[in-house]
């Protein structure tokens, strides 16, 4: 497999992610994403305001976005039980204080598959809306 660039194609980069929550579940979005993960709420664009949902956004110490997460209304609403965005934080004291933050706010923290990925440590979470979201940072070197 010959890696993007090398055939004079643009290297690819994520924008958003897609998530979804049933109707009226926009505040249930923004106790998780905004005040559980500290996301910051950003303003839809006009013409998809009345579709509902709320959009939300990380950056770095520059400026530059490094996470967007797109919550939209579905009707009918099923939760993603597997398919899930996973979050890089900055590291082990970041993941350990989202992870009691979001328990101090009612979330449930799975600490079963801590040590399951190497080079990382992580954490899975379900939003309020069910769908799975996992949280993970660099691992300390071991000496």
């Amino acid at each position: 497999m010959t890696p993007a660039g090398a055939r004079g194609e643009a290297a690819l980069r994520l924008h958003h992610v897609q998530l979804s929550c049933p109707p009226g579940g926009e505040g249930l979005a923004r106790r998780f994403w905004a005040e559980g993960l500290g996301l910051a709420e950003v303003e839809k664009p006009p013409a998809l305001r009345p579709r509902g949902g709320a959009w939300f956004r990380s950056h770095d110490g520059g400026g530059a976005i490094v996470a967007e997460i797109h919550v939209g209304v579905e009707d009918p609403f099923v939760s993603a039980r597997r398919a899930h965005p996973a979050l890089l934080l900055a590291d082990l004291a970041a993941l350990e204080a989202t992870g009691a933050r979001l328990e101090t706010l009612g979330f449930e923290v799975d600490h079963r598959e801590r040590h399951t990925f190497a080079g990382y440590e992580r954490l899975h979470v379900r939003d309020g809306h069910g769908t799975r979201v996992e949280l993970l940072a660099e691992a300390a070197a071991r000496h």
